[in-house]
């Protein structure tokens, strides 16, 4: 079951010995640089954990599921979390 923001924060605010309201403005904060960047710069790099990536994707072909009719689907851009590979070596 996945941790809510409110877990998450206590779990920060004990670990660091932080008040919960500061752990919570902090993580806030991170959330607001981490999209600012991404949006800027099209990446945003979380040492250990992993990159937010802008991606460009291509306009393709696609199948109606209900009539399988063929329909284009449009090119557009796509955010893309990417796992670093000693967080992903640490969970595997």
């Amino acid at each position: 079951m996945a941790l809510t923001k409110s877990q998450i924060s206590s779990a920060l605010a004990e670990k660091l010995g932080i008040s919960k309201a500061d752990a919570t403005r902090f993580m806030e904060s991170f959330a607001e640089l981490a999209c600012s960047e991404a949006k800027a710069s099209g990446t945003f790099t979380v040492p250990g954990l992993g990159k937010l990536v802008l991606v460009d994707r291509k306009a393709r072909q696609g199948r109606n599921p209900q009539t399988g009719e063929v329909i284009q689907i449009p090119a557009k851009k796509v955010v893309k979390f990417r796992i670093a590979k000693a967080c992903k070596d640490s969970i595997l």
